[in-house]
């Protein structure tokens, strides 16, 4: 029997509804498609086939809920509870046994609790396998700059939501010098001393975003914010930035504008088997999202129970995604940046740039 699943997507942007209708983008200004967003119902987006592991098939469906960020973030958190569980009604009646939540979606109703308990099916965010996936890619690419995690100056942007608290503990697990970035003064305390017990590590705690990044030579960014927060003068030549938020925490400027620095997505998997999503969210083929690959190897385990839901979930379930992505054969989808693969002779030239860079600022500091 294969697994069975649902999930939910949203547009990021006014203009993503054009991928699933060209001929919007074309007639209706963006901002009138944005004022008739909350009036409209959940959207049957795609039938996803294909994925098989070692021990398991499973099939799934994509329901877009049309709301952007700005509108999941602006409309009373009622309104954009019921269209979630308008959609969540419409993934029972499509036979699934387990709902993923994407982006937004992910952070409304107590971050999914609200949700599951308006559900019949089981509920998950996909946050633990984002957390794990993001730290991974962040390794990988440290080690492809030449940059030793045990060494470096690390930071957690957005570290006191859901998945930054996670990806903090991860990631204290494997650097000494570490920065926690928020707004809330005490929650950064409390998740500091949290870290403290658990690792050993004597975080740092910033409300300022700028003067912690300056300094880090690896950061993971995952706020919640609608706007791009992360900005080219907000780096250091030969630092590594892991963004695992959507909307994008990390400016295109960046890319633009800073040859010496490495910027990638995290949170990007390959499936196993040869699935098709039947809709185009801007992944390459087999890929997609570490929230979208945990519904998906949860179904394929037939592990229909609420999974990772709230803000407090702990490293275990963390842990448990792990290797059930390597039971199924999910993996990191190798280093991408902005909506496209890296290769070696391009992180090459990153890091080349890096040290001609630092050399000229010693130069000019030592002139």
């Amino acid at each position: 029997m294969s697994g069975h699943f649902a999930f939910l997507l949203h547009p990021l942007d006014v203009s993503d509804v054009a991928r699933k209708f060209p001929f919007l983008e074309r007639h209706v200004p963006g901002h009138w498609l944005e004022a008739v967003m909350p009036y409209a119902p959940p959207i049957y987006t795609s039938h996803i086939t294909g994925i098989r592991s070692p021990h398991n098939t499973a099939e799934g469906h994509f329901i877009s809920v049309p709301l952007t960020p700005r509108l999941m973030l602006g409309l009373p958190e009622k309104v954009v509870l019921r269209k979630l569980i308008a959609a969540g009604r419409m993934a029972e009646r499509l036979g699934a046994r387990i709902l993923g939540l994407g982006a937004f979606t992910a952070v409304v109703g107590n971050a999914g609790r609200d949700l599951a308990d308006a559900l019949d099916i089981a509920v998950t965010t996909g946050n633990s396998y984002t957390a794990a996936t993001g730290v991974e890619a962040l390794g990988l690419a440290a080690d492809a700059m030449g940059i030793r995690l045990e060494e470096a100056e690390a930071a957690v942007v957005g570290a006191t939501g859901s998945v930054g608290r996670v990806s903090a503990m991860l990631l204290a697990r494997r650097v000494r010098n570490l920065t926690l970035v928020g707004r809330d003064p005490q929650k950064l305390e409390a998740l500091a001393e949290e870290l403290l017990r658990e690792t050993g590590v004597a975080a740092r705690i910033s409300t300022d975003l700028h003067a912690s990044l300056v300094r880090a030579d690896v950061a993971i960014t995952v706020s919640s914010a609608i706007d791009a927060i992360v900005h080219p003068e907000d780096l250091k030549p030969g630092a590594v930035v892991c963004d695992i938020a959507r909307p994008r925490d990390v400016s295109r400027l960046v890319a633009e504008k800073r040859d010496d620095v490495l910027v990638i997505e995290g949170g990007i998997v390959e499936v196993p088997g040869d699935v098709d999503f039947h809709f185009n969210f801007g992944l390459p083929e087999r890929m997609c999202l570490a929230c979208m690959a945990e519904t998906m190897m949860l179904a394929l385990e037939e592990r229909y129970e609420d999974y990772t839901l709230g803000r407090d979930y702990s490293l275990e379930k963390v842990e448990e995604t792990i290797a059930l992505a390597r039971k199924h054969g999910f993996r990191v989808a190798g280093l991408r940046s902005f909506e496209r693969a890296l290769s070696e002779e391009e992180v090459a030239r990153i890091r080349a740039n890096a040290m001609r860079r630092k050399a000229a600022l010693a130069a000019a500091a030592g002139s």
